[in-house]
């Protein structure tokens, strides 16, 4: 079961496809609401390798916001 409501604590994060093995760089660890807020005010490009991860889950931004 995701964990949906706006305060859950989670860590948004870039995950560099790039870099030799893949490199995750937190962006934020906060509550959910903020971070989304972040995760739409990046570019496209970094959009595409944006993550959220809560105490339970992890999904793709894209994912999350259906594109």
């Amino acid at each position: 079961m995701r964990t949906t409501y706006g305060n859950a604590t989670v860590r948004l994060y870039h995950l560099d496809s790039a870099a030799e093995g893949g490199a995750a760089q937190t962006l934020f660890y906060g509550p959910l609401d903020e971070a989304m807020r972040i995760a739409a005010q990046q570019p496209e490009t970094v959009q595409d390798s944006l993550f959220l991860a809560t105490d339970n889950d992890v999904i793709a931004w894209c994912d999350l916001v259906g594109e």
